[in-house]
C-alpha cells in the first residue's frame, strides 16, 4: 500500500475526528418538534442537553419564547440534565389562536403545560417558571396537581393578578396593544428595558425584542384576564417550591408576591438577589444555574 501523501494524511485525519465528534455533535443541537394541545393549538418545543439526565422544564414569560432561556440552555453547568422549553401559546412559534377565550382560560394553558409533560415524556420534572410563566405552572398544579412533577421554581413571579402584587405601568399595557405599530413597538422596547435592573448585552436585548414583536396581538390584549386560582394551585403544592426574585425587579412587587406565596405554601424557601431585576436567571446566570442545580438535587 502506498503511503498517504500529506494532504491525504490531513483529509484522513479530518475525517477521523468528524466521525469521532459525531455524537457529540448531534447532542449539541437543540431537539425540536412540536406538540398538540387539547384546544389544537400547536406547541413548539425545545431540547437540549443530555437526554437521559433529570429534566427540567422552563416556562418563559409575557412577550418571551424558548430564547429567553439561553443562558440555561447553553450552560456547561446544567448540560447533564434534560433541558426543556417550549414557547407558550401565543409567543416564539407557538400557534397564535384569535380567539380571546383561548387566552383568558387558565385551563388552557394549563393544559398546555400538561401536554409538553406528557408529550415529551418527562418522568417527575422541576418546572422553572418567570413571570406570567410562574403563573401558568400555578394554574397547572390547579388543574393538574403535583403527582408528575419533582418540585416548582419560580422566579420573578406573578402570584396573583392583583394591583398588590404587579407594579402599575397602565400607561405601557395600553401602548403593547395599541393598533398604531409605532407605538406598540415602541412599548415593547420599553416593556423589555424594565426586566432588567442591569442590561443584557445588546445583540441579546435585540434578539428578545424581536422575539417580543413574535407575540400575538389578541394574547396581549385578552392574557390579563386570565383565571388564575393561586389558592387551589400553591395552596395544594405538596413538593418542594423555590422562589428567586430580583430586588430590583420593575414589573412585579417582589416584597408582597414572595408574601403572598408563603402564606399559600408555608414551607416554600426562596432567595432575593439584591442586584438583579425581574429576570435574574439572565442578569446573573452563574448564581441562578448554580441554584437551580442545588435546588433540583435537593427534591431527590
Amino acid at each position: 500500500m502506498k503511503p498517504l501523501r500529506p494532504h491525504q494524511r490531513w483529509h484522513a485525519l479530518l475525517l477521523s475526528w468528524l466521525l469521532a465528534s459525531m455524537p457529540l455533535l448531534a447532542a449539541a443541537t437543540p431537539a425540536r418538534y412540536t406538540l398538540t394541545a387539547p384546544d389544537g393549538v400547536q406547541l413548539a418545543v425545545q431540547e437540549a442537553g443530555n437526554p437521559d439526565g433529570r429534566a427540567i422544564i422552563f416556562v418563559h414569560g409575557l412577550l418571551g419564547s424558548h430564547l429567553s432561556w439561553e443562558a440555561q440552555m447553553h450552560s456547561p453547568q446544567l448540560q447533564h440534565y434534560r433541558l426543556i422549553s417550549y414557547d407558550l401559546r401565543g409567543h416564539g412559534l407557538s400557534g397564535k389562536p384569535e380567539r380571546a377565550d383561548a387566552y383568558r382560560d387558565g385551563r388552557r394553558w394549563a393544559d398546555d403545560l400538561a401536554t409538553v409533560i406528557a408529550g415529551s415524556g418527562a418522568q417527575q420534572p422541576l418546572l422553572v417558571g418567570w413571570s406570567l410563566g410562574a403563573a401558568v405552572i400555578t394554574n397547572y398544579l390547579a388543574m393538574h396537581g403535583d403527582a408528575d412533577i419533582a418540585g416548582a421554581l419560580y422566579v420573578g413571579a406573578v402570584i396573583e393578578l392583583q394591583p398588590a402584587q404587579i407594579v402599575a405601568h397602565p400607561q405601557l399595557y395600553r401602548e403593547l396593544v395599541s393598533p398604531e405599530l409605532r407605538t406598540q413597538l415602541d412599548a415593547e422596547r420599553a416593556f423589555l428595558a424594565l426586566c432588567f435592573a442591569t442590561p443584557p448585552a445588546m445583540e441579546t436585548f435585540h434578539r428578545l425584542l424581536a422575539n417580543a414583536a413574535l407575540a400575538s396581538p389578541q394574547m396581549q390584549s385578552a392574557v390579563h384576564g386570565m383565571s388564575l386560582d393561586a389558592p387551589a394551585g400553591l395552596g395544594a403544592l405538596h413538593k418542594p417550591l423555590l422562589l428567586i426574585y430580583g430586588a430590583q425587579d420593575a414589573l412585579v412587587q417582589a416584597g408582597p408576591s414572595l408574601a403572598r406565596a408563603q402564606a399559600l405554601k408555608p414551607s416554600a424557601t426562596h432567595k432575593l438577589y439584591a442586584d438583579a431585576g425581574h429576570a435574574p436567571f439572565l442578569e446573573q446566570a452563574d448564581r441562578f444555574n448554580r441554584d437551580l442545580a442545588a435546588f433540583l438535587e435537593s427534591t431527590r
